[in-house]
């Protein structure tokens, strides 16, 4: 069995109820989630060896947070405990043409003022075949841009491959201060995974003819910008999801995966998705890439089970994806009618 360490942050999530605006709500929903959390749970739905390692307060809080990863497989030995809070997001669903919206709460959490020295990445990475991180753990500032590049040159020390979703939030951080900081990490990078916006957001590359406001793509322009991040950086590989935003209700949505050794990109299916919850899309899409590289799959299939699995996540509340290996093959074989399974 194969396994994966993730890296970053968990936080609670209070949602109003259905699609209730934030001034509408007397009651909200908890979940817990993080991007390198809701990459772990799918790996372990999926049947993989999954680590998360984090630092959340010891107190009732953290071990709710701890036990909601635990309950879908995840190995959270090294979950650092301590530090005075747990970060926190709201997140308002979006319909039709009124967009979703996120407001975080997280400065001052526990994992953002963890330090260098609590992190044992040779225990860590013990046994372990992949490393994963996204861009938000440094821009959490403190000590974290230092540890994620400790634990990146850690791991490519060892023979590991690193993962890393690029995941630009202008909320945490500028461009400047995500280019200044990524361009120091992602040398140590083998996967890199990014959406339509990130290239550009953080390394000021940009796939030309397209438009993400009006759901225009140009597939060509990535595989351009694909072969100038790989160039630039030494990716191996360079994967992109690829969002038209119809409305906040319907999204079409597929990726490519290039390859930096052959200089050949593929592309998957398009498909169009009557949008249940969103968030936590992007990570899904990580984690099927992860699960289908590590079982061998070649690119098309790799970037067919990691769109087909995101696809799914978009149709189910909250942030983890909570779906099976057999389920998502049936989507990317062309299964996608909805009928009810009797």
């Amino acid at each position: 069995m194969k396994r994966i360490i993730t890296f970053g942050e968990i936080m609670m999530r209070l949602d109003p109820v259905g699609y209730r605006r934030f001034i509408q709500a007397d009651s909200f929903e908890v979940t817990f989630s993080g991007a390198e959390a809701n990459v772990a749970v799918s790996l372990a739905n999926y049947g993989m060896d999954a680590a998360f390692v984090c630092k959340v307060p010891a107190h009732e809080i953290g071990q709710a947070c701890v036990n909601s990863l635990r309950r879908y497989g995840v190995d959270t030995k090294f979950v650092l405990r301590g530090g005075p809070r747990l970060g926190v997001y709201y997140c308002e669903k979006g319909a039709s043409q009124r967009g979703s919206k996120v407001i975080y709460d997280r400065a001052g959490s526990s994992v953002a003022l963890s330090k260098a020295e609590e992190y044992d990445w040779d225990a860590i990475f013990d046994g372990a075949d992949w490393f994963h991180w996204t861009g938000i753990t440094p821009a959490l500032g403190g000590e974290l841009p230092e540890i994620c590049l400790e634990a990146c040159k850690k791991a490519h020390e060892k023979g590991i491959t690193v993962s890393c979703d690029l995941n630009y939030r202008k909320k945490l951080w500028t461009t400047a201060e995500a280019q200044e900081c990524m361009s120091k990490l992602v040398p140590y990078v083998d996967v890199c995974i990014a959406n339509e916006e990130d290239a550009k957001d953080v390394f000021g590359i940009e796939a030309e003819g397209t438009d993400v406001e009006a759901g225009k793509l140009n597939k060509e322009g990535y595989v351009s910008v694909a072969r100038q991040l790989a160039d630039t950086f030494g990716f191996k590989k360079v994967a992109f999801t690829l969002r038209g935003s119809i409305s906040a209700s319907v999204n079409d949505w597929a990726g490519m995966l290039y390859d930096h050794a052959s200089d050949k990109a593929v592309f998957s299916k398009n498909y169009r998705i009557q949008l249940v919850d969103r968030v936590g899309g992007g990570d899904s899409f990580g984690g099927g890439l992860i699960y289908a590289m590590l079982d061998g799959r070649d690119d098309q299939g790799a970037i067919e089970f990691a769109v087909a699995a995101s696809c799914l996540k978009q149709c189910i509340e909250k942030d983890f994806n909570q779906v099976s290996v057999a389920e998502v093959e049936a989507l990317a074989g062309g299964s996608g009618s909805g009928r009810v399974q009797r």
